[in-house]
């Protein structure tokens, strides 16, 4: 998991202008709601990359790399996290959460449970 400095691209009087992702291929751009204390994920893709973007709310992301140690990770509104292949990943609900997720692969509208691969051994 990569948490991701976001950088203004151009500001002025009006506001900001952020880009979020760059030079990539998106396959989805999927909205989801998290409610407090829920769980979502334990589970991995093979083949996608995953980006997490936070609208409102808090959520922990908790991930895992093979051979690597768990990490935890709280977002915030505004903070973008990058999941990638093969990585273990769940999300937990500190608050209320929106977030959008922008998927790259296979994982996205009806391909969605084609790299989608429930764990056995729950992260959370």
């Amino acid at each position: 998991m990569k948490k991701i400095n976001l950088k203004v691209a151009f500001r002025d009087r009006r506001g900001k202008i952020i880009d979020l992702i760059e030079g990539e291929k998106i396959n989805a751009i999927t909205f989801i709601t998290i409610k407090k204390g829920a769980i979502r994920g334990n589970h991995y893709h093979k083949k996608s990359w995953q980006w997490n973007y936070i609208i409102s709310g808090k959520m922990r992301l908790v991930t895992k790399m093979p051979n690597k140690k768990i990490k935890k990770t709280l977002l915030n509104p505004g903070d973008l996290a990058l999941t990638l292949p093969g990585e273990l990943h769940a999300l937990i609900g500190i608050e209320d959460c929106k977030f959008l997720v922008f998927s790259k692969g296979p994982r996205s509208g009806k391909g969605y449970e084609t790299d989608t691969f429930r764990l056995e051994k729950l992260l959370v």
